[in-house]
């Protein structure tokens, strides 16, 4: 990486803030040797300046981010030739095989029958098992309401008990898939999943504040999540991940810093290594970046089943597909990240990726809603931009 413009990003994360597209933003930006760039703008609340600067240490909820690590902590499981990704996840947790497919209604009665085979832990990293979210799937949505079974969100392990949207292996359906791959590795391990992933991942590289359980130390530094007003601006919300839930989300309920995060990106874009600390073979690297998925086609537009959670969210005017625990590009966008890119992002509009080729990896944090924020994807497409300008590619 070369020429990189520390006073353009800075500027840009500044603007968003000016601009109230963002209460507070942190960015950190790595190649393979290091951080070669770790900023932050605004403040832990619109409403209170007073209440801390966002700086590196500014402790964020990851949300979807979460998927990635916890895929990590499954693949080492198959490393250690504990689980294989053809193993079928009712073989590991019993109650899974109870789940059934949602086939239709019957006026406001849900059909449902058996799935046409059992899902495996690759279709939980693949979001190929069938299960979805009932903020983007309508049929799930109304499921719920009928039903009164709680949401995944709400922490309460009855939220995970929803039918396959899907018959396993015929299509994408974003979902609570790695809320149940969280479950297996618990499962196997005989361990609650924070303790599994700082054992396995969290201690090894170095990220001291990456937790499933906040202390009260690092609630202090934790940005308060906004919601986008019908007039443009941002209130601080009531809505929250649950602090004590019966259940760890591998699917959302992480917790980190920028700095941190950046470690763990920057493992993934070494092969699994970082400072010497191995978290997984660059093999077990190589397949997370593979495309498991080809000939099941992702969705034109992920529709919003609950507004104030998520927009619409179209889909790139590119080849794409999916790997292990991440979402992959297989074309390259002039001026942006290469193809062969891994990426994902969280509901509170955290985005990062790795782009092995260019190499370098790179994480935009903020907590705002609802997900897909016009204003915050313009702003990461600005730094997207702004960091391939400085990028000397190799051959």
């Amino acid at each position: 990486m070369s020429h990189l413009d520390a006073a353009i990003l800075d500027a840009q994360l500044s603007d968003a803030v000016e601009a109230g597209v963002v209460p507070g933003i942190a960015l950190v930006v790595s190649d393979r040797d290091g951080v070669v760039y770790e900023g932050a703008a605004g403040h832990l609340r619109a409403d209170e300046p007073g209440a801390g600067a966002v700086g590196p240490d500014t402790v964020f909820r990851l949300a979807s981010m979460t998927k990635a690590m916890v895929t990590v902590a499954a693949l080492q499981l198959v490393e250690q030739g504990r689980i294989a990704l053809d193993t079928p996840v009712r073989d590991v947790l019993p109650a899974f095989g109870e789940l059934q497919v949602l086939d239709g209604w019957d006026g406001d009665t849900p059909r449902l029958r058996a799935p046409s085979r059992p899902p495996t832990i690759q279709d939980l990293m693949t979001h190929t098992s069938g299960l979805g979210y009932f903020f983007t799937n309508h049929d799930l949505h109304r499921w719920h309401e009928l039903t009164g079974t709680p949401s995944v969100l709400t922490g309460l392990r009855a939220g995970l008990a929803t039918p396959l949207v899907h018959d396993p292996g015929t299509c994408f359906e974003y979902g609570i898939s790695t809320d149940w791959l969280g479950l297996v590795v618990e499962s196997v391990t005989g361990r609650p999943l924070d303790e599994a992933l700082r054992e396995g991942l969290f201690e090894p590289l170095g990220m001291v504040d990456a937790t499933f359980r906040p202390s009260e130390e690092q609630l202090g530094r934790m940005m308060a999540i906004h919601s986008r007003t019908a007039e443009g601006g941002l209130d601080p919300t009531p809505l929250d991940l649950p602090r004590d839930p019966e259940f760890l989300g591998g699917g959302s309920g992480a917790y980190s810093t920028a700095r941190d995060h950046g470690r763990f990106l920057r493992a993934l874009l070494r092969g699994g290594e970082l400072d010497g600390a191995r978290i997984l073979r660059e093999e077990s690297v190589e397949l997370m970046f593979t495309d498991h998925i080809e000939g099941i086609e992702q969705p034109e537009l992920i529709q919003s089943a609950v507004p104030e959670l998520t927009n619409d969210v179209p889909s790139l005017p590119v080849a794409q597909g999916w790997g292990l625990g991440l979402h992959l590009r297989h074309e390259r966008i002039p001026g942006m990240r290469d193809a062969g890119s891994g990426d994902w992002a969280g509901l509170f509009n955290c985005y990062f990726w790795v782009d092995r080729k260019s190499g370098m990896s790179a994480a935009l944090l903020t907590q705002v809603l609802p997900f897909f924020d016009h204003g915050v994807v313009g702003t990461l497409l600005a730094v997207e931009q702004s960091l391939y300008a400085g990028v000397a590619t190799p051959a």
